[in-house]
C-alpha cells in the first residue's frame, strides 16, 4: 500500500464503515475494481493525461475517458487499487448485507493535487435508495401484493388536473432522463397502464451504465414502474429514457453523467428518485455531484430528486435531523411531499403509523445559495434549504400504478420528481425553450405556487412562504407554464 507520507489525501474523502458493520478480512487481491475518477471542474485534456500517467504507472488500466463529465473510468485488481490509493480494501459485513469497503481517506501522488477531486466506486456498498412506500395493503413483493385495495389513491391525470396542469399539451419533442439503480420494467404492464387511462403508451428506451441493464424481478421495480407511469401520464408525448447503473457512488454519477451528454437523445429533464443522508456520503462524493449538477444546468437540463420519506431525521438511527442528497445540492431542485385532497394540502406525515413522511431540513455540507439568502427562513440557517418545491406523496392519498402485473398504490417523495419532471417538458414545449435550472424564476415567481402551511415533517413546521417541509409548495400548473 503506497506510504500516505509521501502522499496526499483526497479532501473530504474519509470514509467509515456501514453502521453496525465489521471487517470480516481483506478484500480478496485479485477481485476486480472498477472506479470513476472526478477531476476538477473546467478539466482539460492534459488533466486527464496525468491520470493516464498516474494508471500505467500503478499496473491500472483506464478504461475510458469521459472529458464532458470530467471523469475518467479505471479498472484493477484490489491489490493495484489499495496501492494506488492508499487504501486497505476489505469485505465487511453489515446484517445481511456483504459489500467490499474502506475506511479512512484516498491518498494521491502530490503531482495530482488538486486535479481529482473524487474517486469513486471502490466502496461497493449500495449508495442511495429508492424513496417510494407502498399504501397499507400493499406488500413489497409482487407475489404477495394483496387482491384487495386497502388504499383507493388517485390516478396520476386527476392529479395533474388537481395541480392545473396545461392540458392541450403532451411535452412532444421532449425527451426526460430517468436514473435507477435497481429494478426494471415490464414493457406489458406499461401497455396495460397507459391503456388503462386511455392514453397512448410514450416512447421508452433503456441505457445501460457500467453493465447494468433493465432487469425487472425485485423491490426497486416499483420505483422503476412509478417513474415512467408518472412522467409518461403527465407527458404522454415525450421521449422517456431510463438510465440503469449499478447502485455504487460510481454507477450513480456515470447514470448521471450519461443522461447528460447523450447527444444522441438530449434529454431537456432529468428524475432522480434515489438518495441518501448526507451523513452516508462523503464530501468528496457530494461536491463531484454537485459540480455535474452544475454543468448540466449549463446545458439547459433541469433536474429534480426526491427529498426523502422518513422525515427530517431522513432515517437517522439517533434521530438527528438531516437532508438527503442529491436532493440538497443547489443546483438540484429538491422535491418533498404533501398529502393532497380535494378539500385541503397538508405537510406529508405519517411517522406515527409508519407510512413516511417528507423529508426537509437545512443542508450541513452547503451553504445557503444566492437564489435563498433573502429569504426569512435564512435569517439564522447557514445550510442550504431543503426542498425547493412539493407534490403528493402521501402513499395514502398515492398514486395509482401498475408494478409487476399489479395494480397498486404507491407514494413517496420519488413520485414527486418524474411529477414534476413532466410538468416541465410541457413547460419546455409551451415556451419552445429548455427551463434550465429554475431555482431564480421559481423563487422570484411565487405566485407559482401553492403554499402548503399545515403540518411538520418531525423537525420542522410548514408556514407561510418557504418552509423545511414542502419549500416553496406544491406546483400550480397553469402559472408556472405562462411564458409571461
Amino acid at each position: 500500500m503506497t506510504d500516505p507520507s509521501s502522499t496526499l489525501p483526497v479532501p473530504g474523502s474519509r470514509r467509515h464503515a456501514l453502521a453496525g458493520a465489521r471487517r470480516l478480512r481483506d478484500a480478496p487481491p485479485d477481485e476486480e475494481v472498477l472506479v470513476t475518477v472526478v477531476l476538477r471542474p473546467g478539466a482539460m485534456q492534459a488533466d486527464a493525461d496525468l491520470v493516464w500517467q498516474f494508471a500505467s504507472d500503478s499496473g491500472i488500466e483506464v478504461a475510458g475517458v469521459n472529458l464532458p463529465a470530467r471523469s475518467v473510468r479505471l479498472r484493477g485488481d484490489v491489490a493495484a487499487m489499495n496501492a494506488a490509493f492508499g487504501v486497505s480494501l476489505g469485505t465487511f459485513v453489515a446484517g445481511a448485507r456483504t459489500y467490499r469497503g474502506r475506511e479512512g481517506s484516498v491518498y494521491l501522488p502530490e503531482r495530482l493535487d488538486g486535479t481529482i477531486i473524487a474517486v469513486l466506486g471502490l466502496d461497493s456498498r449500495p449508495q442511495a435508495k429508492p424513496h417510494f412506500r407502498y399504501a397499507p395493503g400493499y406488500a413489497l413483493r409482487p407475489e404477495a401484493l394483496a387482491p384487495r385495495v386497502a388504499t383507493v389513491g388517485l390516478s396520476v391525470p386527476q392529479i395533474a388536473s388537481m395541480y392545473d396542469f396545461p392540458p392541450d399539451v403532451t411535452g412532444a419533442g421532449q425527451t426526460v432522463a430517468i436514473i435507477e439503480l435497481g429494478g426494471g420494467y415490464s414493457t406489458d404492464d406499461l401497455a396495460a397502464y397507459f391503456e388503462s387511462l386511455n392514453l397512448p403508451v410514450p416512447v421508452i428506451e433503456s441505457v445501460g451504465v457500467d453493465g447494468a441493464a433493465n432487469s425487472p424481478g425485485d423491490d426497486a421495480d416499483g420505483e422503476v414502474m412509478l417513474d415512467i407511469e408518472v412522467v409518461g401520464a403527465v407527458a404522454p408525448g415525450v421521449h422517456i429514457v431510463v438510465y440503469f447503473a449499478p447502485n455504487t457512488t460510481s454507477g450513480f454519477y456515470d447514470a448521471i453523467a450519461a443522461a447528460m451528454h447523450d447527444s444522441a437523445r438530449t434529454p431537456s429533464v432529468i428524475s432522480i428518485s434515489w438518495g441518501q443522508a448526507e451523513s452516508g456520503w462523503t464530501a468528496s462524493a457530494m461536491d463531484a455531484y454537485d459540480a455535474l449538477f452544475a454543468d448540466a444546468a449549463e446545458l439547459g437540463i433541469t433536474i429534480y430528486a426526491a427529498a426523502g420519506d422518513d422525515g427530517a431525521a431522513d432515517g437517522s438511527a439517533g434521530g438527528e435531523l438531516q437532508v438527503d442528497f442529491p436532493s440538497s445540492s443547489p443546483s438540484v431542485v429538491g422535491c418533498g411531499g404533501t398529502r393532497l385532497s380535494t378539500s385541503a394540502e397538508v405537510v406529508w406525515n405519517e411517522l406515527a403509523s409508519g407510512n413516511g413522511a417528507t423529508g426537509g431540513g437545512f443542508s450541513a455540507h452547503f451553504a445557503v445559495p444566492a437564489y435563498q439568502r433573502s429569504l426569512p427562513a435564512f435569517a439564522k440557517a447557514d445550510g442550504r434549504g431543503v426542498p425547493d418545491v412539493a407534490g403528493n406523496a402521501d402513499p395514502l392519498t398515492g398514486y395509482q400504478v401498475r408494478v409487476d402485473g399489479q395494480d397498486v398504490v404507491i407514494g413517496g417523495t420519488s413520485a414527486v420528481a418524474p411529477l414534476w419532471a413532466g410538468l416541465t417538458a410541457l413547460i419546455n414545449q409551451i415556451r419552445g425553450q429548455r427551463l434550465g435550472d429554475p431555482h431564480a424564476e421559481f423563487y422570484a415567481a411565487t405566485a407559482g405556487f401553492r403554499d402548503v402551511v399545515s403540518g411538520n415533517n418531525g423537525g420542522f413546521d410548514a408556514g407561510p412562504g418557504w418552509d423545511p417541509c414542502t419549500g416553496l409548495g406544491s406546483p400550480d400548473g397553469a402559472v408556472l407554464a405562462d411564458p409571461e
